[in-house]
């Protein structure tokens, strides 16, 4: 079992990266790539948000969509494609698409939030956590409850998202039924759009309400100064941005930004 000291779970507030940092200047068109992710590095960042996708013949990779087009030009989905054809595609027309264990390998002291996109990468992603003996370094959800039960079967001390059965339990005012079944944390945007109307989901007293229910909240995906300043206000432990440079000014700003790598 790990100990709850998952990097999750320590009390600092955690800046996280989303695929990288995709509305980075440097990282506009290479999200959830190397290079991305070592923009963010760079700044010091120690989390990192990406997807996880399983090929044809069980590799995992990091990226977002099913199907390639969105932001190579190739078109074709990853679940149908060995892993010797997805490497001879570009993001961004460059940059390769990387797997799980490549982004353990390069960048051994970062942690690792993971997405996860289909069903074929819940037994590979544990298989790949245990193996780089990474269990403290990652967090897992997805918007799938079934994947996020699957994997903490798997894996029972590895820290999860409570996924979209916990968050709607939060929505009705039921967040005691929450049971990950081990270390777990609400990530959650600020508001869903559900059959076309739009619903608040967090607000200061569920922040609250989350926080005596024994749970972290990080809040995703941020990317407006304003509403960060506002989240932090509210007591949040973390926030998911696509603009990493204005995260780590807004904490800069408020005496918060403290990093083990990078600047």
């Amino acid at each position: 079992m790990v100990p709850m000291c998952s990097g999750f779970l320590e009390p600092e507030f955690i800046a996280m990266a989303h695929r990288g940092g995709a509305l980075l200047t440097a990282n506009l068109g290479i999200e959830n790539t190397l290079a991305a992710f070592a923009n963010s590095v760079a700044l010091g960042y120690e989390y990192l948000e990406t997807d996880v996708h399983a090929t044809a013949d069980g590799h995992l990779v990091a990226f977002h969509d099913p199907n390639l087009a969105r932001v190579t030009d190739v078109e074709g989905h990853i679940a149908r494609l060995p892993l010797a054809a997805v490497r001879e595609v570009r993001v961004g027309e460059r940059e390769p698409i990387p797997t799980v264990e490549e982004l353990f390998e390069a960048f051994p002291e970062a942690r690792f939030n993971f997405d996860l996109k289909a069903p074929g990468a819940v037994e590979p992603l544990a298989k790949i956590v245990r193996r780089f003996q990474a269990e403290q370094r990652v967090c897992v959800g997805s918007f799938s409850q079934r994947r996020i039960n699957r994997f903490r079967k798997l894996m029972p001390g590895v820290t999860t998202a409570v996924g979209p059965v916990g968050v709607a339990a939060m929505a009705v005012g039921n967040i005691r039924t929450c049971r990950p079944g081990g270390p777990g944390v609400f990530q959650i945007p600020v508001s869903h759009e559900v059959a076309g109307v739009r619903i608040k989901l967090l607000t200061k007293a569920r922040v609250k309400a989350i926080h005596r229910a024994g749970y972290r909240v990080h809040v995703w995906t941020i990317d407006v100064r304003d509403d960060m300043h506002t989240l932090i206000d509210w007591g949040v432990d973390g926030i998911v941005t696509d603009r990493p440079d204005l995260l780590r000014e807004v904490l800069q700003a408020r005496g918060m930004w403290a990093s083990s790598l990078g600047t």
